[in-house]
């Protein structure tokens, strides 16, 4: 069982094959039914089922933990039996295998916190990814005291000039790698447009301040300036809106008259990774479903 309840799969049974339903669709009676009754038809167990429903919308959510034997039926038929529910109810839905993990690339700059608390909980076992690839606008010898563990690293240096070509090439690794998230782990650079449009739905970034708050350079100076009593950091999807994207998850800390800009630094870099590392896990155990400028979190 994990932390929230869920019977989850022992990885060392071969009889059955798991995986995470996520859909959304126009709320109406009968979708909880509809799901139920096919899964229990085609030999599935639900270990695990989170839904809402958000009232402005009418529309409906879901977060379905299965399993099938694996004798049974195959995925293409899953696909298929659900495609007819999906077509039913309107729905728009995706299936993931569990525990498979996430094909994952990280994006880094000077500060590196981040990455190292990532590649720390990724060996212990704590976050179900997959490092493909890491790519940096500095080079290796920047994160010369980082274990990388033989994940590639790839040195893009980027300008002006040079930010077309340089996207080009973060492009082709996520191609190359068959990556499914894309992570800005305090990577200081800004995506064009086309970059955030292409990564939709699958890039995480991590900002340093509890949105909306104090933009621009030295926030924590600017937040010290204003003497605020909490600081904070936000998790959210890429989109051209630059640090508008849907709000995965957030956190702050309170802080004191005490704190000096650097405490409030400090401070800072624990919440960022803390907030971080949830929401790329979110992200993984498929807890995250969009919902326009929102996002619904199924939470442990």
């Amino acid at each position: 069982m994990s932390g929230n309840g869920e019977m989850m799969p022992d990885r060392k049974n071969s009889d059955r094959r798991s995986y995470i339903l996520t859909l959304s669709c126009p709320n109406r009676p009968g979708i909880v039914a509809a799901i139920s009754q096919t899964l229990f038809e085609l030999g599935g167990d639900i270990a695990g089922a989170q839904q809402f429903d958000e009232r402005e919308s009418r529309i409906f959510f879901m977060r379905v933990v299965f399993s099938v034997p694996a004798d049974g039926i195959v995925r293409g038929g899953l696909d298929v039996a659900l495609a007819e529910i999906a077509a039913r109810f309107g729905m728009k839905w995706s299936l993931r295998e569990s525990p498979r993990p996430t094909r994952t690339v990280i994006m880094v700059s000077r500060f590196d916190h981040c990455l190292v608390d990532l590649l720390y909980r990724w060996r212990i076992g704590e976050l179900a990814i997959e490092p493909v690839a890491i790519i940096a606008n500095h080079p290796r010898q920047t994160y010369a005291h980082i274990d990388l563990d033989g994940i590639a690293f790839h040195y893009l240096p980027v300008t002006a000039a040079t930010s077309g070509e340089q996207e080009a090439r973060i492009a082709d690794i996520v191609r190359e790698t068959e990556a499914e998230l894309v992570v800005l782990a305090r990577y200081m650079q800004i995506l064009s447009d086309g970059m955030s449009e292409w990564l939709a739905g699958r890039c995480i970034n991590i900002h340093h301040s509890f949105l909306p708050g104090f933009k621009g350079a030295r926030p924590y100076h600017q937040a010290f300036a204003r003497g605020v009593k909490l600081i904070g950091a936000t998790a959210h999807f890429v989109t051209p809106d630059l640090d508008e994207g849907p709000i995965i998850e957030q956190d702050v800390e309170r802080i004191t008259h005490a704190d000096s800009p650097d405490d409030l630094i400090r401070k800072g870099r624990d919440i960022e990774r803390r907030v971080l590392a949830r929401a790329v896990r979110y992200f993984t155990e498929c807890r995250v479903i969009p919902n326009g400028h929102k996002t619904i979190v199924f939470n442990p």
